[in-house]
């Protein structure tokens, strides 16, 4: 089973959440920096190319047998999915059509949405803006394990379960922990994604279906580029709990590895991410940084001193 991790529970802490206080201090010495605010009006033609490569992908993969279904999901399809999930993420900040055209960013999710074959894109967004706003509060970040996750994947090989099974968790969740009742665009993003999922099937078959899905779910998992999900906010070394990558896996995830970044200014596009940080080096430079996805992937699964108690936690703001 391996080593046991040394934490018995969460870190706590009773500050505020840390990146409202650094945006002010940061605009008020680089007020230059509100400029990079707003969308990028090539974002969209990007994700376009993206979906489109996926359709494609749909005639070359039919009647193809499952090992190849699955290595190509794994090499290929995966990869381009967790990149149009981080679309979604972009989409849920309104940066591809702006803050001004709502609707466009609703309905470009939904179509950013079909290769992953699974709805995300609207439930995404409901929780994603909580986790910016209450990052670390015990009850609405959601990105945070569960006591039940941390107590039962406490070993080595339990770390390393729990990455392979890390999409499920961050899937289910929310609902678990902070259950929200779904709205008419959740029912709506749902019908959009079976009709085309049925589609698939239809004209392409199971299998095809099953390289979009199984594809999205390994990309999740024990998967380079799923290694921001433990690198951006597991607390690495005592005191932090945000954290950025530089690497060129960023080319591909629209620069979600500037993560400090993200979080100090959600409004900045990824693909302006890179401007902040050389605007402002000097609140970035010393931070804790990662320089591999897949060394972090490691050093989570095989340092005691790592696991899922390694976030730093808040209690919750408010009263019942």
């Amino acid at each position: 089973m391996g080593q046991h991790v040394s934490r018995t529970d969460f870190e706590w802490v009773y500050t505020e959440e840390p990146h409202a206080s650094r945006r002010k201090v940061i605009l008020e010495k680089y007020p230059q920096i509100k400029r990079l605010f707003g969308y990028d009006p090539n974002f969209k033609w990007v994700v376009t190319l993206m979906v489109l490569t996926q359709f494609a992908m749909l005639f070359v993969m039919k009647d193809r047998s499952w090992p190849t279904i699955f290595l190509v999901g794994y090499c290929f399809g995966g990869v381009i999915n967790h990149s149009l999930m981080l679309a979604v993420h972009e989409i849920s900040h309104n940066l591809a059509f702006g803050h001004g055209r709502p609707f466009y960013n609703k309905m470009f999710g939904f179509f950013a949405n079909l290769p992953i074959g699974i709805p995300i894109s609207i439930s995404f967004r409901k929780y994603h803006l909580e986790h910016h706003k209450y990052q670390g509060d015990e009850l609405k970040d959601t990105d945070i394990p569960t006591y039940l996750e941390a107590k039962l994947f406490c070993t080595t090989f339990g770390k390393f379960l729990w990455v392979v099974l890390q999409p499920f968790f961050y899937a289910f969740r929310p609902l678990v922990t902070y259950p929200k009742k779904p709205t008419m665009l959740e029912f709506i993003n749902t019908v959009i994604q079976i009709i085309f999922d049925a589609i698939v099937v239809y004209f392409f078959g199971g299998r095809v279906l099953g390289y979009l899905i199984f594809g999205s779910v390994m990309a999740m998992g024990l998967h380079p580029v799923a290694g921001h999900f433990i690198s951006e906010h597991y607390m690495f070394k005592k005191g932090y709990e945000t954290y950025s990558y530089y690497g060129p896996l960023n080319w591909i995830t629209f620069n979600v590895g500037y993560h400090n970044e993200h979080h100090d200014f959600p409004y900045v596009p990824g693909s302006r991410l890179p401007e902040v940080k050389k605007i402002a080096p000097e609140f970035y430079d010393d931070l804790p940084q990662h320089h591999s996805w897949t060394a972090v992937l490691y050093d989570f699964i095989m340092d005691p001193d790592v696991g899922p108690y390694a976030r730093m936690k808040r209690k919750r703001r408010g009263f019942e």
